[in-house]
């Protein structure tokens, strides 16, 4: 094995174990469990942004959108259909994925500024309904009135519903299954396509790749990610409001993959580990919170360009 495998394996080794082992570090440095689910499912959908830009080069600012139907499909189905958890996160997953992949498909032959500008459309579009159908979502107020469920295992019953530290094992495996599932898809033909087309789509084409389709795919595979954070996210405060599909939230995602490290696998997570971990306790500081984030992502993105997975690697590098 070279030493740049055993390196990486040893970078991984590394983010797992602190994944496993955050309830017990957390409270060291003033930390909450709840926090480190938050992390996880907020940072599943920066990497699920990241899928789609940094490896089909393809930027939606309309991801948010899936984001919040994940949460509502999850909600609604708690509060309405069954009392299941898992049930749920499918819900939710179903809904934001299989709405998004309709969408793409009128979306595939947009490119850049024009792709970007049509996904914020259609965002808000859902956004509004979220906000006027007060009846079904809660309006302004939220949708509320539903909880996570203990899971049922016929065994044993694991009682996620009040152990904060049993609900975060149980989103880090959901978050180990979904990130699996995108690590493989992108070791894929499948993903070394998603590069080429990111790369040079012109040259794509002379090679008879169908791009339209490819692109499509992975949108909406982005699309069931993102919906599934979502529906995750949902699960921890329970709640789920309309500014879960403003594209201000979307807008969040893409600063999270930048600041991370557009490109990489990981650094999306590592974005989104600095994004809500200094607006939460910058936020418990000063209202002025957004300044101060501002700030510091302009000096990334001036000083830090491949981000802060780059400048990691530049160090070890050196």
């Amino acid at each position: 094995m070279t030493s740049g495998r055993m390196r990486q394996g040893a970078i991984l080794a590394a983010i797992w174990a602190a994944l496993i082992f955050a309830p017990y570090w957390m409270p060291l440095f003033g930390g909450y469990t709840a926090l480190g689910t938050r992390v996880l499912a907020i940072g599943l959908g920066a990497m699920s942004v990241n899928f789609l830009l940094g490896f089909t080069g393809v930027l939606s600012f309309g991801h948010a959108a899936w984001f919040g139907l994940g949460a509502y499909g999850a909600g609604l189905c708690l509060k309405w259909i069954a009392a299941s958890t898992p049930l749920g996160l499918l819900a939710g997953t179903l809904l934001g994925g299989i709405a998004g992949g309709l969408l793409g498909a009128l979306l595939v032959r947009r490119r850049g500024i024009y792709f970007a500008m049509v996904t914020i459309a259609f965002g808000q579009v859902f956004y509004y309904i979220a906000f006027q159908w007060s009846s079904l979502t809660g309006g302004d107020d939220g949708l509320r009135g539903f909880a996570r469920q203990p899971l049922h295992l016929g065994f044993a019953t694991i009682n996620i519903l009040n152990d904060a530290t049993a609900f975060y094992y149980f989103a880090l495996l959901c978050f180990a299954i979904v990130v699996g599932i995108m690590g493989f898809i992108l070791r894929s033909p499948f993903g070394h396509t998603m590069i080429a087309i990111r790369e040079n789509e012109r040259r794509a084409r002379f090679l008879g790749i169908a791009v339209e389709l490819h692109i499509w795919i992975a949108f909406t595979l982005s699309c069931f990610f993102m919906a599934f954070s979502g529906a995750l996210y949902a699960m921890v405060n329970n709640f789920a409001d309309p500014r879960m599909l403003h594209y201000s939230l979307s807008g969040d995602f893409v600063i999270m993959a930048v600041m991370g490290g557009m490109r990489t696998f990981w650094g999306p997570l590592l974005g989104a580990v600095v994004f809500v971990v200094l607006q939460d306790y910058i936020s418990s500081i000063t209202v002025n919170w957004m300044s101060f984030i501002g700030l510091m992502i302009v000096a990334i993105v001036l000083f830090f360009p491949r981000g802060l997975l780059g400048l990691l690697r530049q160090r070890k590098a050196a």
